[in-house]
């Protein structure tokens, strides 16, 4: 974006966007909260989101991996072994909704792992390597993929450890379950659940937060 600076702690209207994210995180009765963060930053995300917006009793870090899929797997090894579900979000997502989370989580108890989504707008094309369209997928088919993502604890922790030992790299979580022929329920999401990447993003979460 421009910045140096990870896109979590933007300013998005007056505190950093991961504040924001926190906030909307402890409207649901979650037992443990963890942060995940890039190597290096766990000093800064204490002195600029934690202790400064009162979330230091209320949630512990832990130091993130190479990759994504590293990072969520180191978490996932601390937790408890009583540990029921597991919900996985984006600290770049500030403007998810206590109903979707519980909605979310709802449905992981009751299918095993669900994630949140929005049915596509626009019409979607496959295209091959040449850059020629090869096929249009029906539009009721396809969603566009947010977080949070919710999952029993014993199903996502096993689908990890078998993708750390086989190599894959999935693009979510839900991936790796997929992968070992798991189910996972779609739960509706929000358009305004937005992930802040660009500073358009930016513009367009703070245009969010004014009409709330």
């Amino acid at each position: 974006m421009g910045q140096e600076i990870n896109k979590q702690y933007l300013n998005l209207a007056g505190k950093p966007l991961l504040a924001h994210t926190l906030s909307r995180l402890f409207q649901y009765p979650f037992r443990e909260l963890i942060i995940v963060v890039a190597p290096g930053e766990e000093d800064y995300c204490r002195e600029e989101v934690l202790i400064p917006y009162g979330f230091m009793d209320r949630a512990r870090i832990v130091s993130g991996g190479k990759e994504r899929q590293d990072s969520v797997y180191n978490a996932l090894k601390i937790l408890s072994a009583e540990t029921e579900v597991v919900v996985v979000h984006d600290g770049a997502r500030p403007l998810v909704s206590r109903e979707i989370i519980a909605n979310t989580v709802n449905s992981a108890y009751r299918y095993g792992a669900a994630i949140a989504a929005v049915p596509v707008k626009d019409t979607i094309k496959k295209v091959n390597r040449e850059g020629f369209v090869v096929d249009t997928p029906p539009r009721e088919t396809l969603w566009l993929v947010q977080t949070p993502q919710a999952f029993l604890f014993p199903l996502i922790l096993e689908a990890y450890q078998k993708a750390g030992e086989s190599g894959f790299k999935g693009t979510d979580d839900a991936s790796l379950l997929e992968k070992e022929g798991r189910p996972v329920k779609i739960v509706k999401g929000s358009y305004n659940n937005i992930k802040v990447t660009t500073s358009d993003d930016l513009c367009v979460a703070e245009a969010f937060l004014e009409g709330e």
